[in-house]
């Protein structure tokens, strides 16, 4: 028995039959996709509405100074949490890890009672194959959430994967998240237009004298130059130059205000500065003992090879800091294993500990990487740093605590 041979006009109709039954499959897919990821942040919207705020005996409210700035009076310490790389997906692959970098944030927050949280990068994390979502807005709006149901002062830096080329939203539409009357509690500025980046602002400390005793600076670090426009070859960027001369010039204006006396200041990004990198390396070429230029404080490099993934690219932020001899300390985040502090021709340059259990593969089951570092602001504007640990006994989280390796994440690799 012959087979019929199909015409042209039929194969077309077979064509489109096929080609139909794909696409609603696709369609298919996608609904349930959309239908978890609501669920998922329904769940984790229903976490942070579940959370008690912070109790404080005596919260301190900041104001708004004729001059824009945000600004904190008080003659006691000042007490800061730094945070970075929280990485919350957002989408319907990190619905758990989600819930877990804000069971810790609220754990931490609540039992340390900040008066200022400070982020300093990557809230977001909208990487499709690790979160399931290229919508970065969602992300920003639970971490924000969390902070205003917690009832407490936070603002924060820009990273790079907070508004990736690829994701929905740019960081004018998320600074328009974080501005909004929604978030009483954050005092995020988008900062001059005209200024490279967004999000380059100050948050002063005054004694009851009217005397600045701490400015805080935040900078937008960027994310990649050289066409690394999705950032896969590591080439990121840093301070501009004219955000150097808004630095300058912003210090300056302060110093009149402040009775021609140069306030004191503590910079915040997220990217490490080149100058990490070249005060790390003297470290370790010293045999990891002090040299002249440099005194270790405390804290590891965890990261594999160059370990300081800053930028190529260097336009003097570094020699500004010292020329000025305001700023006595930076912290960034950006490499998540990197957590010591080290000084460095005088200025001491930090890493703070990460939250992330989303961005490194398997990061989730360590735990030696993950809390927070606490900042301590001295009347007399003097400052120290301490790292703490998220799975120390003192922080109590809502939802009980996943069980880590308190080991280094690359040990495996070590043995």
């Amino acid at each position: 028995m012959t087979k019929t041979k199909k015409t042209p006009k039929q194969k077309f109709k077979t064509f489109l039959k096929i080609l139909l039954i794909i696409i609603m499959i696709i369609a298919v897919l996608c609904g349930l996709l959309a239908v978890v990821s609501c669920v998922g942040l329904k769940l984790n919207g229903s976490f942070i509405s579940s959370l008690s705020s912070v109790e404080y005996d005596n919260q301190l409210a900041p104001t708004l100074d004729e001059n824009g700035y945000y600004t904190f009076v008080t003659d006691d310490d000042f007490k800061i949490m730094h945070l970075t790389d929280i990485h919350i997906g957002g989408g319907f692959l990190s619905i758990k890890k989600d819930n877990m970098a804000l069971n810790a944030v609220a754990a931490m927050v609540k039992e340390e009672k900040p008066d200022l949280v400070v982020v300093t990068g990557d809230i977001a994390y909208p990487i499709p194959f690790q979160s399931g979502t290229f919508n970065n807005k969602k992300s920003a709006e639970l971490f924000a959430d969390l902070m205003e149901q917690l009832g407490v002062y936070w603002c924060l830096a820009f990273g790079n994967h907070d508004t990736e080329a690829y994701s929905y939203y740019s960081r004018e539409e998320i600074a328009e998240v974080y501005e909004g009357e929604k978030y009483e509690h954050c005092l995020f500025q988008s900062g001059d237009e005209n200024v490279d980046g967004v999000g380059n602002y100050i948050i002063n400390i005054k004694n009851t004298g009217g005397e600045i005793t701490q400015s805080l600076v935040m900078l937008d670090s960027h994310s990649y130059v050289d066409n690394d426009y999705l950032g896969i070859m590591w080439k990121y960027d840093t301070i501009h130059e004219n955000q150097i001369e808004w630095y300058e010039q912003s210090l300056l204006e302060l110093q009149e205000q402040n009775d021609s006396v140069m306030p004191k200041s503590l910079v915040f990004f997220h990217i490490a500065l080149p100058e990490y990198r070249d005060a790390w390396y003297e470290y370790r070429d010293n045999e990891y003992e002090d040299t002249e230029n440099v005194q270790y404080i405390y804290g590891k490099a965890g990261e594999h090879d160059i370990v300081v993934y800053s930028s190529e690219y260097n336009y003097g932020f570094f020699d500004k800091m010292l020329e000025l001899g305001s700023t006595q300390g930076t912290f960034c985040g950006h490499d998540h294993l990197n957590n010591f502090s080290i000084n460095y021709k005088g200025i001491r340059l930090t890493y703070g500990y990460s939250i992330d259990y989303l961005a490194y593969t398997g990061i989730m089951k360590y735990g030696l990487q993950r809390g927070c570092t606490m900042i301590t602001v001295s009347p007399d504007g003097s400052f120290e740093s301490k790292l703490e640990n998220y799975y120390q006994d003192k922080y109590t989280p809502t939802n009980e605590k996943e069980n880590v390796l308190m080991e280094d994440y690359y040990s495996d690799e070590e043995e």
